[in-house]
Protein backbone atom coordinates (compact mmCIF):
# COMPACT_ATOMS: atom_id res chain seq x y z
CA UNK A 1 0.00 0.00 0.00
CA UNK A 2 1.31 3.43 -1.03
CA UNK A 3 -0.24 6.61 1.07
CA UNK A 4 -0.74 9.02 -1.43
CA UNK A 5 -2.30 12.86 -0.71
CA UNK A 6 -4.45 14.70 -3.30
CA UNK A 7 -3.92 18.13 -3.13
CA UNK A 8 -6.77 19.88 -5.74
CA UNK A 9 -5.81 23.28 -7.39
CA UNK A 10 -3.97 24.80 -3.34
CA UNK A 11 -3.42 28.21 -3.45
CA UNK A 12 -1.17 28.91 -0.48
CA UNK A 13 2.23 27.97 -0.93
CA UNK A 14 2.93 27.27 3.00
CA UNK A 15 0.00 24.76 3.24
CA UNK A 16 1.68 23.23 -0.07
CA UNK A 17 5.17 23.29 1.40
CA UNK A 18 4.14 21.63 4.95
CA UNK A 19 2.24 19.33 3.43
CA UNK A 20 5.64 18.33 1.35
CA UNK A 21 7.48 17.82 4.22
CA UNK A 22 4.54 15.70 5.87
CA UNK A 23 4.34 13.60 3.02
CA UNK A 24 8.42 13.11 2.61
CA UNK A 25 8.67 12.22 6.53
CA UNK A 26 5.56 9.51 6.03
CA UNK A 27 6.66 8.09 2.89
CA UNK A 28 3.66 9.74 1.26
CA UNK A 29 3.35 10.33 -2.18
CA UNK A 30 2.16 14.24 -3.00
CA UNK A 31 -0.28 14.58 -6.26
CA UNK A 32 -0.50 18.51 -7.23
CA UNK A 33 -3.55 19.28 -9.67
CA UNK A 34 -3.67 22.67 -11.69
CA UNK A 35 -3.66 25.78 -11.46
CA UNK A 36 -1.68 26.03 -8.27
CA UNK A 37 -2.18 29.26 -6.99
CA UNK A 38 2.14 29.77 -6.75
CA UNK A 39 5.58 29.20 -8.43
CA UNK A 40 6.83 25.66 -6.96
CA UNK A 41 10.29 27.25 -6.38
CA UNK A 42 8.22 29.83 -4.62
CA UNK A 43 10.67 30.98 -1.45
CA UNK A 44 7.48 30.36 1.17
CA UNK A 45 7.11 27.01 -0.11
CA UNK A 46 10.75 26.16 -0.09
CA UNK A 47 11.16 27.63 3.16
CA UNK A 48 7.65 25.39 4.42
CA UNK A 49 9.26 22.21 3.16
CA UNK A 50 12.93 22.95 3.68
CA UNK A 51 15.35 20.46 2.53
CA UNK A 52 13.04 18.07 2.68
CA UNK A 53 11.59 18.83 -0.75
CA UNK A 54 14.45 16.84 -2.11
CA UNK A 55 13.44 13.81 -1.39
CA UNK A 56 9.46 14.04 -2.10
CA UNK A 57 8.06 11.79 -4.88
CA UNK A 58 5.46 13.79 -6.26
CA UNK A 59 3.75 15.11 -9.34
CA UNK A 60 1.86 17.91 -11.20
CA UNK A 61 -1.12 16.81 -13.59
CA UNK A 62 -2.69 19.74 -15.40
CA UNK A 63 -6.76 18.85 -14.41
CA UNK A 64 -8.53 16.52 -12.34
CA UNK A 65 -8.92 13.77 -15.23
CA UNK A 66 -5.47 13.51 -15.85
CA UNK A 67 -4.88 12.94 -12.61
CA UNK A 68 -7.54 9.99 -12.80
CA UNK A 69 -6.17 8.48 -16.06
CA UNK A 70 -2.54 7.99 -14.32
CA UNK A 71 -3.60 6.46 -11.19
CA UNK A 72 -7.04 4.84 -12.11
CA UNK A 73 -6.80 2.56 -9.52
CA UNK A 74 -6.69 2.29 -5.33
CA UNK A 75 -8.82 3.68 -2.81
CA UNK A 76 -10.22 7.30 -2.69
CA UNK A 77 -11.30 9.49 -0.02
CA UNK A 78 -12.68 13.26 0.23
CA UNK A 79 -11.77 15.56 2.76
CA UNK A 80 -14.96 17.90 2.85
CA UNK A 81 -16.61 20.47 5.26
CA UNK A 82 -19.72 18.33 3.72
CA UNK A 83 -18.48 15.05 4.52
CA UNK A 84 -20.40 13.02 7.38
CA UNK A 85 -17.97 10.58 9.04
CA UNK A 86 -14.83 11.45 10.65
CA UNK A 87 -11.65 10.31 9.38
CA UNK A 88 -11.17 7.25 12.01
CA UNK A 89 -14.73 5.82 11.31
CA UNK A 90 -13.07 4.63 7.77
CA UNK A 91 -11.30 1.18 7.82
CA UNK A 92 -7.80 1.82 5.86
CA UNK A 93 -6.62 -1.76 6.35
CA UNK A 94 -9.18 -3.84 4.40
CA UNK A 95 -7.52 -4.00 1.15
CA UNK A 96 -3.88 -3.51 0.17
CA UNK A 97 -4.35 -0.97 -3.01
CA UNK A 98 -3.11 2.17 -2.78
CA UNK A 99 -4.48 5.16 -0.84
CA UNK A 100 -5.84 8.55 -1.83
CA UNK A 101 -6.24 11.35 0.50
CA UNK A 102 -8.10 14.35 -1.38
CA UNK A 103 -8.00 17.76 -0.31
CA UNK A 104 -9.26 20.87 -2.14
CA UNK A 105 -7.98 24.53 -2.75
CA UNK A 106 -7.80 26.48 0.78
CA UNK A 107 -10.96 28.95 -0.97
CA UNK A 108 -13.76 26.52 -1.98
CA UNK A 109 -12.21 23.06 -1.51
CA UNK A 110 -13.13 20.29 -3.66
CA UNK A 111 -15.82 20.66 -6.41
CA UNK A 112 -19.05 19.40 -5.82
CA UNK A 113 -19.11 17.07 -8.82
CA UNK A 114 -16.19 15.34 -7.53
CA UNK A 115 -17.75 14.63 -4.09
CA UNK A 116 -21.48 13.86 -5.38
CA UNK A 117 -19.45 10.78 -6.74
CA UNK A 118 -17.62 9.84 -3.81
CA UNK A 119 -20.19 10.37 -1.04
CA UNK A 120 -19.54 7.38 0.52
CA UNK A 121 -15.80 8.29 0.42
CA UNK A 122 -16.02 12.05 2.09
CA UNK A 123 -15.18 12.81 5.71
CA UNK A 124 -15.13 15.12 7.98
CA UNK A 125 -12.63 16.39 10.32
CA UNK A 126 -15.17 16.72 13.55
CA UNK A 127 -14.98 20.67 15.01
CA UNK A 128 -17.00 23.35 16.14
CA UNK A 129 -20.02 23.53 13.99
CA UNK A 130 -20.06 27.51 13.44
CA UNK A 131 -16.21 27.37 11.69
CA UNK A 132 -15.87 25.95 8.20
CA UNK A 133 -13.01 25.03 8.20
CA UNK A 134 -9.35 23.98 9.87
CA UNK A 135 -6.39 25.04 8.11
CA UNK A 136 -5.27 22.73 5.37
CA UNK A 137 -1.96 21.11 5.98
CA UNK A 138 -3.24 20.29 9.30
CA UNK A 139 -6.23 18.79 8.11
CA UNK A 140 -3.59 16.81 5.67
CA UNK A 141 -1.86 15.63 8.45
CA UNK A 142 -4.43 14.55 10.59
CA UNK A 143 -5.99 12.16 7.86
CA UNK A 144 -2.30 10.87 6.91
CA UNK A 145 -1.87 9.85 10.63
CA UNK A 146 -4.83 8.19 11.02
CA UNK A 147 -4.08 6.28 7.90
CA UNK A 148 -0.53 5.62 9.02
CA UNK A 149 -2.48 4.54 12.85
CA UNK A 150 -4.61 1.79 11.46
CA UNK A 151 -1.75 0.24 9.55
CA UNK A 152 0.26 0.08 12.16
CA UNK A 153 2.70 2.85 10.69
CA UNK A 154 4.06 0.18 8.32
CA UNK A 155 7.61 1.15 6.87
CA UNK A 156 8.21 4.32 9.62
CA UNK A 157 10.80 4.37 12.30
CA UNK A 158 9.56 4.83 15.71
CA UNK A 159 13.09 5.13 17.09
CA UNK A 160 15.29 8.25 17.06
CA UNK A 161 17.56 6.69 14.30
CA UNK A 162 20.20 10.18 13.29
CA UNK A 163 21.03 10.79 17.17
CA UNK A 164 20.01 7.15 18.82
CA UNK A 165 17.11 5.97 20.41
CA UNK A 166 19.58 6.07 23.80
CA UNK A 167 20.27 9.86 23.50
CA UNK A 168 18.09 10.46 26.73
CA UNK A 169 19.66 8.02 28.71
CA UNK A 170 23.15 9.77 28.33
CA UNK A 171 24.64 12.11 31.07
CA UNK A 172 25.01 15.26 30.24
CA UNK A 173 28.60 16.00 28.75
Amino acid sequence: MQLNVVLYEPEIPQNTGNIMRTCTVWNARLHLIEPLGFSLDEKHLRRAGMDYIKSLDYTVYPDWNSFLEKNPHGEFYFATRYGHQPPDRFDYTLSDDDIYLVFGKESTGIPKEILKEHLDRCMRIPMRGEFRSMNLSNCAAVCMYEVLRQRNYEGLSTEEVIKGSHVLDKSPE
